[in-house]
């Protein structure tokens, strides 16, 4: 006799992820793919008991925006945001649908948490900003560089907690005993302004502060640093990637892997202002070799034998 399940014996509903993210659509970006990997790990089958729904805002906050009144009525569980361009709109919308995120802002700094403990409201997940990092960076720069003393700043003064990492970059060269000069930058305008003063002043390096608007323009700065010999250094690794010389920070794809553990969190019934924020716990050290060959730059073996990666 075939057994028949009682009517309250229903298959649960899925977990319904939306994905937002300002890039342009592209399935297999590979933050969303370290997400998939995450919930993998955890026991969850896309298509079976979990959906995720990538929302793309086709390289603007703007038209991600857009999307959000579409993205609410299609009802998901939870939204995970990819970086705070992603974030920002959500908020400024004020979404009540659990959140959880990864941004490179300081989240206290940019109002989006009262605390790292007990973030409060329905937003949670990673900051990259890790002031520490800094002065790490700063002392890797100067190994590969030895005879470097005057690094020009880039970073968006808009950007949350930005001050902090001026402060840090400060102390780090004053260890080092090395000059820094700030230039603020957060628009196009300003950047090649920027990099025109950088040329004309002939800076031994550039040090951008990772955030959103410096990763945008990484092509551009990699150009720069090509023509002007000027070699530039920054924390994620699509920065190297693009054509500048090396980079030391977070391993991003790991950070988004882990935030897969804060949907599981909530799916299981906790609250996202219970869930405390985290910081990396993984960092990486990149290398593009072909870029310090066209400029003339030696990476000594030591710093080789401890790259995570070498482009070559």
């Amino acid at each position: 006799m075939t057994a028949v399940l009682p009517l309250h014996a229903q298959v649960p509903r899925p977990l319904r992820v939306a994905w937002a993210s300002i890039e342009r659509a592209n399935p297999a970006s590979p933050y969303l793919e370290a997400f998939r990997s995450g919930m993998r790990e955890l026991g969850y089958t896309e298509g079976k008991d979990l959906v995720i729904d990538p929302w793309w805002g086709e390289g603007t906050e703007a038209r991600l925006a857009q999307q959000i009144d579409a993205m609410v009525r299609s009802q998901p569980d939870v939204i995970v945001a990819q970086g705070g361009l992603a974030l920002h709109p959500l908020m400024v919308a004020q979404v009540k649908i659990p959140i959880v995120f990864g941004v490179s802002a300081d989240p206290i700094e940019a109002k989006i948490a009262e605390s790292f403990a007990r973030p409060g409201g329905n937003a949670t997940g990673m900051t990259f900003f890790a002031l520490e990092l800094v002065g790490k960076r700063m002392q890797i720069m100067k190994e590969a560089l030895p005879t470097m003393k005057r690094v020009a700043l880039l970073a968006d003064p808009q950007h949350p907690g930005q001050h902090k990492e001026l402060a840090a970059a400060q102390a780090a060269a004053d260890n080092l005993g090395l000059q820094v000069s700030y230039f603020p930058v957060h628009s196009e305008a300003e950047l090649e302004s920027a990099l025109a003063d950088i040329a004309h002043a002939r800076f031994d390096a550039i040090l951008a502060f990772s955030d959103g608007f410096t990763q945008s323009f990484a092509g551009r700065i990699a150009e720069f640093s090509l023509q002007q010999r000027i070699p530039a250094v920054d924390g994620w690794s699509p920065f190297a990637r693009q054509g500048n010389l090396m980079i030391y920070g977070p391993v991003l794809e790991e950070c988004y892997r882990r935030l897969a553990v804060y949907v599981d969190k909530i799916r299981k019934g906790a609250r996202p202002g219970d869930l405390p924020i985290e910081l990396p716990t993984k960092v990486e050290l990149v290398i593009n070799l072909k870029t310090a060959s066209r400029i003339g730059v030696t990476i000594p073996q030591a710093l080789l034998l401890r790259a995570d990666e070498l482009i070559k």
